[in-house]
């Protein structure tokens, strides 16, 4: 039988996909503005070819590509009625690519744009809005787990573990940061964030998106310092270079169509997953900016490659290509 993620996590670091949303629209299936997911029922052969590239680069765990598949949301491009459709087949496209491997599928949720913790009536409004994703998924699947992420609202998060937990699937909560330091909406800490969602019943809490590695890797050191192994810490930062004056990529003028310059290089990934993980940082992931190259290099400082490169050399004893000749050696930069 295959391991869970809770299992997974207890015998070590457990590696996750990369980006989908900002790749897709590079791509050309997805609208930058409302970066619906639609994608998965009018071009899911596009959204399997993105999952194998995170499987064969070395990931661990495939997200469904329901981030923004809530009612709500989809509405704002006319789709409202496509909400169970989309959630139901993006289980589907993801499982069937997470069975060529030894992957897990998560079922991904995330803020939903209507959580107002001045209105009380928003807060019923929001659980009705994932438990329609969270039965459409179990309806097609089920996932393995579910990811809630990108949560600035501790309440919303809460309220995104109050529901999943209800499935008896397993439930990884991460929060996003805007700012330095690092604070919810409401005022909480990072590590303080933490304790509440473990103590809420979350499996995995954790951090993502928004912040690049330089500045989301302190704010998962907290959660995991505040939480003191009780459960395992996520980390899934952006493939943006952002800084302590500009913390959250999505705030700059370059959001989101000029991007490209500001990506990090695979390398940079790369030190990041050996560094989270030396700080006790247990799932490993990335999100937006992510592609197959930065999850390879993840794969290989955390030795999570799934395939074993060829041997290759020359028979003749001459260079055969330019990595020869000049006599180079592996870096991931």
């Amino acid at each position: 039988m295959t391991k869970g993620i809770v299992e997974r996590l207890a015998e070590g670091p457990v590696l996750g996909d990369g980006g989908y949303l900002l790749e897709l629209e590079k791509r050309g299936y997805v609208q930058a503005g409302p970066f619906t997911p639609e994608v998965v029922i009018e071009h899911p052969d596009a959204l399997a070819q993105l999952h194998r590239e995170f499987l064969l680069a070395g990931a661990e765990v495939l997200q469904t590509m329901t981030f923004y598949a809530s009612d709500d949301k989809l509405a704002t491009v006319g789709l409202e009625g496509k909400v169970d459709e989309i959630n139901r087949n993006a289980v589907r496209v993801a499982r069937e690519v997470a069975s060529e491997g030894d992957a897990l599928v998560a079922g991904n949720l995330s803020l939903t744009w209507a959580y107002d913790p001045g209105d009380p009536s928003s807060t019923d409004h929001v659980r009705a809005l994932f438990d329609r994703q969270l039965q459409d998924q179990l309806d097609a699947g089920p996932p393995d787990f579910w990811i809630g992420e990108t949560f600035s609202y501790l309440g919303e998060a809460l309220l995104f573990v109050e529901r999943a937990k209800e499935t008896g699937l397993p439930v990884m909560a991460t929060m996003c940061f805007e700012t330095v330091p690092a604070k919810a909406y409401e005022g909480e800490t990072p590590g303080a964030c933490a304790k509440r969602l473990a103590d809420a019943g979350a499996d995995v809490v954790g951090v993502n998106c928004l912040n690049g590695p330089v500045q989301q890797l302190p704010i998962a050191v907290e959660m995991v310092q505040a939480v003191g192994g009780a459960v395992p810490v996520a980390s899934q930062p952006a493939a943006y270079a952002t800084t302590d004056e500009g913390p959250d990529f999505t705030s700059w003028p370059e959001f989101p169509y000029g991007l490209s310059a500001m990506t990090l290089a695979r390398g940079d990934l790369a030190a990041f997953a050996a560094d989270a993980r030396d700080m006790g940082v247990r799932y490993i992931g990335s999100c937006c900016g992510s592609v197959a190259e930065h999850v390879r290099a993840m794969a290989k400082v955390l030795d999570k490659r799934t395939a074993r490169e060829r041997e290759w050399r020359s028979r003749t004893g001459k260079a055969m290509s330019a990595y020869e000749y000049y006599e180079h050696a592996e870096t991931e930069v």
